[in-house]
């Protein structure tokens, strides 16, 4: 059995707002799939909740139970879901109130498959999240993935977690309210001998709606909480080079998206709970796989072997890009900070959704030339509703026509 849990807050509007098509979508999903389902919806203390009677007419054919909290717990308002569970249910569906399986009966057949088919020591398998109709800052690029994440660190709106592991984890940190919560599970994951898998049967829409988002808050979140990892999971020695970069990359963003003031929010923040973090620090092997170094020296040592890369370009750097780079210089590679003298491209970015991005700009501009990825994610582009995905980091690219 499957229970999707699904947090919210002020998105309900009587029935006819973005967590109605989400509860419609789950139904096609689990009931053309063939799925044993239930639905909990965990309340963030709105002032207007969801009408558990219209919740359940908006759900046709699985169960809908909605669970109150009487304050805004944020991402950990899923251990209320995780703990009200049916004791049947071997996995949890964490989505948000604004993403949704995709491509209904088959959605919901890709979807069992993958978790009939996790090996025991996958803890939790990290989805394929697409964003319908989003454009990058130019207004024309598509976004066609969700941003974050790395290879063994999933993204909430579309994850599945073995009840079992997030209920003897504690779940997500409260203290966290949201973002990077996923970072700090997935570490107590490694830390526990467990992995996260990427499998893209697990193939969720997030629409994303601007109710209730706002960056400033976000940029405040993301650097607390992500320094905040980093005091409790970096190796010795490597502490303050980490919680370094986070602010670097942070502050960065923050600068971009016209959010500095949150981001100094919560930069104060970080400093004033770092002595109270719990430390659990990593050795140096599993850092390596929370960071997705592992996976880059894995999968691009495989391919220098079979098909050297003699002079390499890093595009499309995001998250992690210096682990990219690492990787390269650890095989003694050549590169070069122009792609016109790489006869490889590697796309620059350990999250997956931007990096599969990356990978179908630069093999529509490559001329011929190879692109590969860092890491291989299983089962990529599975969803009807997805762009199928070449794995360029296996097979070079076929030249193209100008």
């Amino acid at each position: 059995m499957i229970t999707f849990v699904v947090p919210t807050r002020d998105r309900w509007l009587g029935g006819r707002g973005i967590l109605a098509r989400t509860l419609a979508e789950i139904s096609a999903a689990a009931r053309g799939g063939g799925l044993r389902a239930e639905v909990l919806i965990v309340d963030n203390a709105s002032e207007s909740p969801p009408d558990a009677t219209a919740a359940q007419r908006a759900c046709p054919g699985v169960p809908v139970r909605v669970l109150r909290l009487d304050h805004n717990a944020g991402a950990a308002a899923r251990n209320l879901g995780a703990r009200e569970a049916d004791r049947a249910s071997d996995w949890l569906v964490l989505l948000d109130d604004d993403s949704w399986p995709v491509g209904s009966a088959a959605g919901g057949g890709r979807l069992l498959a993958a978790l009939a088919e996790a090996p025991a020591e996958v803890g939790a398998i990290a989805g394929e999240i697409t964003l319908p109709g989003r454009r990058g800052r130019d207004g024309r690029t598509p976004l066609v993935h969700e941003a974050g994440g790395l290879p063994e660190v999933f993204v909430g709106c579309g994850v599945a977690i073995r009840r079992e592991v997030f209920c003897s984890l504690g779940g997500y940190d409260a203290t966290f309210g949201y973002y990077a919560e996923e970072y700090d599970l997935c570490a107590r994951m490694i830390l526990s001998g467990l992995r996260v898998a990427f499998d893209g049967r697990l193939a969720v829409h997030h629409c994303k709606t601007s109710t209730g988002r706002s960056f400033d808050r976000i940029a405040g979140n993301l650097v607390r909480n992500n320094a905040w990892v980093a005091a409790r999971y970096a190796p010795p020695g490597r502490v303050l080079a980490e919680a370094c970069s986070v602010v670097t990359r942070y502050g960065s963003i923050a600068h971009t998206e016209d959010a500095v003031p949150g981001f100094t929010r919560g930069l104060a923040q970080a400093v004033a709970g770092w002595r109270r973090q719990p430390r659990r620090p990593m050795s140096t092997a599993q850092w390596a796989r929370f960071t997705g170094l592992e996976a880059a020296q894995r999968t691009l040592g495989e391919l220098h072997r079979t098909a050297p890369l003699r002079r390499c370009a890093i595009v499309s750097p995001g998250k992690n890009a210096a682990v990219v780079a690492r990787a390269l210089d650890d095989l003694g590679v050549q590169r070069t900070s122009r792609p016109s003298e790489a006869d490889t491209l590697v796309i620059g970015t350990l999250s997956p959704g931007p990096m599969l991005d990356g990978l179908a700009h630069w093999t529509a501009r490559s001329g011929g030339r190879r692109v590969v990825c860092p890491w291989q994610p299983a089962h990529a582009g599975a969803s009807a509703a997805a762009p199928p995905v070449t794995h360029a980091a296996i097979t070079p690219a076929a030249p193209l026509a100008a």
